[in-house]
């Protein structure tokens, strides 16, 4: 319980650098991602985010899931 209790606390802290200092990061803004605007709307999809951000998802849990 202990182990995961630390890896937990690394966790959040890693995201909250994330959420710190995100807008100085191009996520959300890379080539691919989707923005619309017309009169009165404005649509976002950050489709190639969502792509990069799975990918490193996926490496980091199979590390850790090899263990």
């Amino acid at each position: 319980m202990g182990k995961w209790l630390m890896i937990a606390g690394v966790l959040l802290f890693i995201g909250g650098l994330c959420v710190t200092y995100l807008d100085r990061t191009p996520l959300g803004r890379l080539p691919g991602d989707v923005h619309v605007e017309g009169e009165g709307y404005s649509f976002h999809f950050p489709i190639v985010t969502c792509i990069v951000v799975s990918v490193i998802a996926t490496l980091i849990l199979n590390f850790f899931n090899k263990r």
